[in-house]
């Protein structure tokens, strides 16, 4: 091990990233929120995702769901009302060279209307029928919203 004060080797530094996703559902409507990626992004430019982000250093999971939640589609939930509705373990990621562990939640309470908080970053949010969840999607963030809709698997491993 290095001695006090020194970097440890990028080797040793690496680690799996904690994500938040957060599927948005109108039971009453029967549609979920969602959110396309823009053309530039880094990661899957111009697919349809849940509103997702990483967690910051010493965030509670919950808290990185709502502030993302809020960053993304101006939408307002308590942590409180997050149910657990799966989870993403995965060996590969952009920023993840170490992988991730994604924590999706459902919020089917909220206030404010969707809007695209943050167009430098995304095309589009929308309501989409849950019926209709497009296929240009984020694979992993789709195969959990689609178990979710048909109560299947709460953990999934693609990638891995």
């Amino acid at each position: 091990m290095p001695t006090p004060g020194t970097a440890l080797p990028p080797a040793l530094e690496a680690h799996t990233l904690l994500v938040a996703a957060v599927i948005v559902h109108d039971q009453e409507q029967e549609r979920v929120l969602l959110i396309r990626r823009g053309r530039e992004a880094k990661f899957a430019p111009d697919h349809w995702d849940l509103p997702v982000g990483k967690a910051g250093k010493g965030e509670v999971v919950t808290q990185t769901a709502v502030r993302e939640l809020k960053e993304e589609t101006g939408l307002v939930v308590d942590p409180a009302d997050l149910r657990v509705a799966g989870l993403i373990h995965c060996s590969w990621g952009v920023e993840a060279p170490n992988g991730f562990v994604t924590v999706v939640f459902v919020a089917s309470t909220w206030s404010g209307d969707p809007v695209n908080a943050e167009p430098h970053k995304h095309g589009d949010v929308a309501w989409h029928p849950v019926d209709e969840v497009p296929e240009a999607f984020v694979s992993t963030t789709r195969t959990a919203l689609i178990n979710y809709l048909n109560s299947g698997p709460m953990v999934t491993t693609e990638g891995f």
